[in-house]
């Protein structure tokens, strides 16, 4: 089993493929066995990575629940631990705060970012008002609700039940990551990483309006914005030929910009 001893946890991990690194990062229902539909089809021409951020899956549980302020310095340190110099970042919703604060931090070590249904926790007062605007709409949710559409829960019962099951995994839950609400960088400090930002949407998301996703497009220099009509919150799960075919496209375009770029920290 990949263990890695990073940061004082066990941290488990898997290695798919070879190419450019894509790091993939979860949300807080998920683990690295959430990305099984995006695994395969993204190993034919990159090395995948997906893992367990602390408290979650496989790796070790923390005491007090984790923080997700440490979740950053987890990625980089298992990067320097698999050798792997330069790498895009995904994240889902609470994943993409990381993405960012990866992107700010070691702006030469991420070739590009894509924020799937997460706005990177932006320090922004307008952004950050509707977000928690979205937020509340959504708390008044069942919870599947707000994860997915009625039409696929109803149509696809299998992959709702093992959508759940694969919480089950997790000693953390979003209640006990601590430092969930903390700030993140400010989008004048993404925008000056220069490093590619895609802000990935489901039309119907019930976490995250359009409206608000604009807005943190507007906000960072040179992103792309992509919304998926009909989709919802778990687009990658929901509908992932469309979901990879986006991020694919993305990558292909940003890594031929950078793939030359030198490495740096």
């Amino acid at each position: 089993m990949p263990i890695a001893k990073i940061n004082g946890i066990n941290l488990y991990y898997e290695v798919h493929g070879s190419g450019p690194a894509l790091v993939f990062l979860h949300g807080s229902g998920g683990n690295h066995a959430i990305w099984w539909q995006q695994v395969r089809y993204f190993s034919q021409r990159y090395k995948v990575v997906t893992l367990d951020l602390r408290g979650f899956g496989r790796s070790d549980d923390v005491e007090g629940g984790p923080d997700c302020l440490d979740f950053p310095d987890d990625v980089m340190a298992l990067m320097d631990h698999l050798k792997i110099d330069k790498a895009a970042v995904l994240g889902q919703s609470i994943g993409g705060t990381s993405c960012l604060r990866l992107a700010v931090q070691h702006p030469g070590r991420i070739s590009a970012v894509v924020l799937a249904a997460s706005t990177g926790s932006m320090n922004h007062e307008e952004l950050a008002q509707m977000t928690a605007r979205d937020r509340k709409k959504a708390d008044a949710l069942p919870v599947f609700d707000r994860l997915m559409s009625k039409p696929f829960q109803e149509q696809h019962p299998d992959l709702t039940w093992l959508f759940q099951q694969i919480g089950t995994f997790n000693a953390a839950t979003q209640a006990t990551v601590r430092n969930l609400t903390a700030k993140g960088p400010t989008p004048e400090e993404v925008s000056a990483s220069k490093v590619p930002v895609l802000f990935l949407l489901g039309e119907l998301d019930a976490v995250l309006s359009r409206e608000t996703m604009q807005l943190a497009h507007r906000l960072v220099e040179g992103s792309t914005l992509t919304v998926v009509p009909s989709a919802p919150h778990s687009l990658y799960w929901e509908n992932p030929p469309v979901f990879n075919c986006l991020v694919d496209q993305f990558l292909m375009t940003t890594l031929l910009r950078t793939e030359k770029e030198p490495a740096h920290v």
